[in-house]
C-alpha cells in the first residue's frame, strides 16, 4: 500500500508540473507573437541564422523612365572614329601597327608596294622637270622678243606652255599631298589620319589591297567615347526627342548604369527591320564598357524628380498592395506599404512610403512575409 500511495503521489506531481509547463509554453509564444507581428515587425537576434539569408542595401534614387526598356548596343562615337582605306591598290609588305595600339595622326599603319603610287611619284618628277623647262623657254623668249628676234606670237606661245606646265605641276603635287610623302624605298605608307586606338584591322601581310575593298583596312577610334544605338519601334518613339536624358542598363552586374542624352533620331524607318534608329551619347562610359555590348535604353523625363528605386525582389505583393521590409535597426525588420510609380523588369520606382537612404531587404523578402503569415 505504501508503494502504491507513493506512486500515485509522484504521478500527481508530474501531472501538475506538466500542466504548468504546458501553460507556459502556450502563453509565451502568444505574448511574443503579439509583440512581433501586431505592427508587422520582426525581431531577430543579431547574428542569427535567419539574417544570414537576407540581403539588405540602402535605397538609391533615380528618375523613373517614360518608356519600357529598349534593346540597344554600345557603338563607337562616329565623331571620334575613322575607317582607313588605302587610296591606291597594292600588295601589303609590312604591318606597322596592331589592334589595341595607340597611334598619332601621321603614324604609319602599313607599307604597300603600289604601282599606282610609283606612277604618281614619276608623274610628279616629270611635271616638275617639264615646268622647269617651260619656264626657262618662256624667259628666253622674253629676252629674244625684247631684242626683236622673235614675234609676239612666239612669246605668247611660250608663255602659254609655261602656264600649262605650272598647272600640271600643281595637279600632281595635290595628288602627292593626298597620298603622303614618299616612303622608304618608294613604298607607299598607309598613315593614320587621326590620333586614337586601333580597334580593327582587316589586312594581312602579302594581301592584295584595293581602294574599293568592302572593309576598311583599319578602324581608329577613341575607346573612351561611346554611343548607344537602339532600333525603336514607332509605338515607342512617341515622347522621345533629341536632347532627352536616357539611362543605359547592362545585364553585367559589374557594369554600373550609364547616363546620356539622345543625340539623333532617324528621319526614316528601316525597310527591313521596320525600326527607327536612335543614337544616344554616353556622358562618362565606365571602364568596363565595350563597343557591341548589349544594353537596355530607358528614356527619362527631365522634368520628373528622382524617386527611390528598389529591385523587384524586394517587393512583396498582397492583393493590390505592395510592401517592402525596412531595417529599422540591426535585427529589427518592419513591413511597410509602398506605392509604385513604375514597375520595370528588374527594378521599380516608389512614389510613396519609402525614402532614399532607407535600408531595404533586397533578398529574402518573401521569406519574411511567410514568417509573418505563419504567426497569425
Amino acid at each position: 500500500m505504501f508503494v502504491v500511495a507513493a506512486a500515485a503521489a509522484l504521478i500527481a506531481v508530474a501531472v501538475h508540473v506538466t500542466q504548468a509547463h504546458g501553460v507556459a509554453s502556450e502563453d509565451a509564444p502568444a505574448q511574443a507573437l503579439a509583440a512581433r507581428s501586431a505592427a508587422n515587425i520582426l525581431h531577430y537576434p543579431v547574428g542569427s541564422t535567419q539574417l544570414a539569408y537576407l540581403a539588405i542595401a540602402p535605397v538609391k534614387a533615380s528618375v523613373p523612365p517614360v518608356t519600357e526598356p529598349l534593346p540597344a548596343r554600345l557603338v563607337f562615337d562616329e565623331n571620334q572614329t575613322v575607317r582607313v582605306y588605302s587610296p591606291v591598290a597594292g600588295r601589303v609588305v609590312q604591318i606597322a601597327a596592331e589592334v589595341g595600339a595607340r597611334v598619332k595622326a601621321g603614324d604609319v599603319l602599313a607599307w604597300l608596294l603600289a604601282p599606282d603610287y610609283d606612277a604618281a611619284v614619276a608623274d610628279s618628277h616629270k611635271a616638275r622637270a617639264d615646268q622647269d623647262a617651260k619656264q626657262s623657254a618662256w624667259r628666253r623668249a622674253q629676252r629674244l622678243h625684247e631684242a626683236g628676234v622673235i614675234a609676239t606670237r612666239d612669246l605668247e606661245g611660250a608663255q602659254a606652255d609655261a602656264r600649262m606646265a605650272q598647272a600640271e605641276l600643281e595637279r600632281v603635287s595635290a595628288r602627292m599631298k593626298a597620298l603622303g610623302p614618299v616612303g622608304k624605298d618608294g613604298r607607299f605608307a598607309l598613315r593614320a589620319p587621326i590620333s586614337g586606338v586601333i580597334a580593327e584591322r582587316h589586312l594581312n601581310p602579302g594581301q592584295e589591297w584595293r581602294p574599293d575593298a568592302p572593309d576598311a583596312a583599319f578602324v581608329i577610334t577613341d575607346p573612351s567615347r561611346l554611343d548607344a544605338l537602339a532600333d525603336v519601334a514607332e509605338t515607342d518613339l512617341h515622347g522621345m526627342h533629341v536632347g532627352q536624358p536616357v539611362r543605359l542598363v547592362s545585364d553585367d552586374p559589374s557594369l554600373p548604369a550609364m547616363l546620356g542624352r539622345v543625340k539623333s533620331i532617324g528621319v526614316a524607318m528601316d525597310s527591313h527591320s521596320r525600326r527607327i534608329p536612335v543614337r544616344a551619347s554616353i556622358d562618362q562610359p565606365p571602364a568596363g564598357a565595350r563597343a557591341e555590348m548589349f544594353v537596355r535604353l530607358l528614356a527619362l523625363d527631365e522634368a520628373q524628380a528622382p524617386e527611390p528605386v528598389v529591385p523587384n525582389s524586394a517587393i512583396v505583393t498582397t492583393g493590390l498592395q505592395s510592401f517592402v521590409f525596412i531595417e529599422k535597426e540591426p535585427g529589427t525588420l518592419v513591413k511597410v506599404p509602398v506605392s509604385l510609380s513604375h514597375r520595370g523588369r528588374d527594378e521599380s520606382h516608389v512614389s510613396q512610403g519609402l525614402m532614399p537612404g532607407a535600408r531595404v531587404v533586397t533578398k529574402g523578402a518573401i521569406l519574411l512575409d511567410a514568417e509573418l503569415a505563419s504567426d497569425h
